[in-house]
């Protein structure tokens, strides 16, 4: 738990050492292996899990890809996928897509391709496994890749967006930063913060083309940044950065389209431009959801109905550090982990499951720049 700044840590571990590190850990008991989208130049590292002791053991950069945002998985585990917010790729004014094959615990390059412009900052794969979608934050941009036995193909489909909202500071221009399926996988959708709005596309998972088929419009100057299904099939949560606030929806199978339910506030006394909503954590039961708060540094638990999605606040807890980018419950949901950006931590706090209570306090490990969990 003691830091290891990245320079010294180059300067004393060679590549060598640092992959069979990352084997002997990886084989060690019943310890399970977690990778970290780190937006440093090492780009993916290494940890290994013991949900016994809930401790995180550093082994090593799995992947050196500069300034990962968001790591994703195959259904299967075989690939990951990752979104790496570069100002240039390939000669080209964009951000880079990378795929990698998972290999006794570490990973190995598989494909790399541009997206549609810079400021990648998310990556999501369908149902199907066939098709990966970008958001980048800085161009505004979308873009769709077909997959074949874990390799990307050239962008099948793009999209510039052209939106901008009311907040002079955040939203002068369209951010595109998050991507999503619906629980059918006919619908594809992408959170525009700058815009204020989240651009639904029926979606060909054969082909990886997007065609328009509708625009859900939140709230002038609310900043929509992520969208989360509920397993029920029929909910989803938009977590609306700038106004630290959750618009909850209802799906609608027919067509794709998200209709607003009601109106929920993260913050005690309402909106701080100096704190903003994050990112959403579900139990695999439907039964509790979490929200990330930054700024004022926090989770905000409640429980939800399990046939409506509707919500009953638990309570605020900490979350171990500064500016929360992610947070991932572990596999058997005993402990919720915390990708603290600001304070380079991954904070874990242990979780009731029967009632979902997080734990006020934990134990950090330190990371740098951690921005996403992954567990193999």
């Amino acid at each position: 738990m003691s830091k290891l700044s990245r320079r010294n840590f180059i300067q004393t571990a060679s590549a060598a050492t640092l992959a069979a590190a990352a084997s002997r850990s990886f084989a060690a008991g019943s310890r399970q292996r977690v990778f970290i989208g780190s937006n440093t130049p090492e780009g993916i590292l290494a940890y290994d899990w013991d949900p016994a002791a809930a401790e995180l053991s550093p082994a090593g950069v799995a992947a050196r890809l500069a300034n990962v945002d968001w790591i994703t998985f195959s259904a299967d585990r075989r690939f990951l996928f990752a979104a790496s917010e570069v100002d240039s790729f390939n000669g080209k004014p964009t951000g880079e897509v990378a795929s990698f094959q998972v290999t006794g615990g570490g990973l190995h390059p598989l494909s790399a391709q541009n997206s549609a412009s810079n400021g990648t900052c998310h990556v999501a794969l369908d149902h199907s496994g066939r098709v990966l979608l970008s958001a980048d934050y800085g161009g505004g941009s979308a873009a769709s890749f077909l997959i074949t036995d874990g390799k990307l193909s050239s962008h099948v489909w793009t999209e510039h967006y052209t939106q901008h909202g009311p907040n002079k500071d955040r939203q002068e221009s369209a951010h595109a930063h998050f991507a999503s399926y619906s629980p059918d996988n006919r619908f594809a959708y992408i959170n525009d913060l700058g815009g204020d709005c989240i651009h639904i596309y029926s979606l060909n998972a054969a082909t990886a083309e997007l065609k328009p088929a509708g625009t859900y419009k939140a709230k002038p100057g609310s900043g929509p940044r992520t969208l989360h299904f509920h397993p029920n099939g029929v909910t989803a949560y938009c977590i609306n950065e700038l106004t630290s606030t959750v618009d909850v929806l209802k799906w609608s199978k027919a067509d794709g389209s998200l209709t607003f339910v009601t109106h929920i506030e993260l913050l005690p006394s309402g909106p701080n431009a100096l704190s903003t909503g994050c990112d959403t954590v579900i139990s695999k039961d439907g039964r509790s959801v979490y929200f990330a708060n930054r700024g004022d540094d926090f989770l905000y638990g409640f429980t939800a109905d399990a046939r409506t999605g509707a919500l009953t606040p638990v309570g605020r807890t900490s979350c171990g550090g500064k500016t929360p980018r992610n947070f991932t419950l572990d596999p058997t949901e005993r402990w919720m982990l915390v990708a603290n950006q600001g304070s380079d931590l991954l904070s874990v706090f242990a979780r009731n499951p029967q009632t979902g209570v997080l734990a006020n306090e934990g134990k950090s490990f330190k990371a740098a720049a951690p921005m996403c969990i992954l567990f193999a």
